[in-house]
């Protein structure tokens, strides 16, 4: 593997379709402004560098990058590039990671609008996330640790599993299919409406009108916080474990709950069972 150490590049498509080597601090920047510095290229080690020009990991095979950074002018960085593994690092440029698969991140810190777009197989841990549209459209996930904000995240994922993750974010999982959430807290407006196959776990649920148009839901040992309006027209089995402000026409199947302010029965296909436990 051949060392490039210590260089500035900031020209067009500077290591164009470059194989087997080690770029470490090294800074892609500079008055040429040039994108795609490594496009095209495999079996890339990129260590302690500095990334502020457009698109520079695209179309890549077999990528580590490790405690670098990429300012928000790296825009789009990751396009179309399998087999990366990412620690470390710095992800702050808009639509950082798209149409990639086969990924590893690992204590990376995100700020990007609209990141992880139809990505497939990613295993993503110890990491931090603001973004909007967070993973939409992704596939074959796992998080473990993640502490995300934003809104509009997991929209359209499938074959998805959370565990120890803190989620601050409005409209999660619309649509998603086949998810599993354990030991999580969950916060945000108009919880996962219109998904299928969701299972929360051992979770804390917070915010107005969640599981809402649901298939297949189910909620085991969950609490439930400044929950209103829930589960209204779901097919839902739910054991929770806190009181519920209001459960509004629940579709079918069974919820069991010490108390609810309030049951909102006002739709004769409602058919979903309500037992107080308390």
């Amino acid at each position: 593997m051949t060392t490039i150490e210590d260089q500035r590049f900031d020209m067009e498509r500077a290591l164009y379709e470059s194989h087997d080597i080690l770029v470490k601090n090294c800074s892609f920047d500079g008055p040429a402004d040039g994108e795609s510095a490594l496009k095209e290229s495999s079996d890339i080690d990129v260590e302690h560098c500095f990334c502020n020009l457009r698109y520079p990991f695209w179309h890549d095979h077999r990528l580590k990058i490790a405690d670098s950074e990429m300012t928000p002018l790296c825009r789009a960085a990751l396009w179309y590039s399998d087999h990366v593994e990412i620690t470390d690092t710095k992800l702050h440029g808009i639509k950082a990671l798209r149409e990639c698969s086969d990924i590893i991140m690992k204590g990376c810190d995100i700020i990007s609008p609209e990141f992880g777009w139809s990505v497939k197989e990613l295993n993503m841990q110890d990491c931090t996330a603001e973004s909007e549209y967070f993973m939409m459209r992704s596939q074959n996930l796992y998080f473990h640790n993640l502490k995300m904000k934003g809104k509009y995240s997991f929209q359209y994922i499938e074959n998805a599993v959370f565990e120890n993750c803190q989620l601050d974010t409005k409209d999660a999982f619309w649509h998603a299919k086949n998810v599993l959430v354990k030991n999580s807290i969950v916060k945000g407006e108009y919880l996962a409406w219109y998904s299928d196959g969701l299972t929360l776990e051992n979770c804390k649920i917070i915010g107005t009108q969640p599981l809402c148009y649901c298939k297949n839901l189910k909620l085991i040992d969950c609490e439930m916080i400044d929950t209103d309006l829930s589960f209204e027209k779901s097919d839902v089995t739910a054991t929770i474990t806190t009181p519920v402000i209001s459960i509004k026409n629940p579709l079918s199947g069974c919820i069991q709950v010490p108390e609810v302010g309030e049951i909102i029965r006002d739709d004769e296909n409602s058919k979903g069972e309500i037992i107080l436990t308390k």
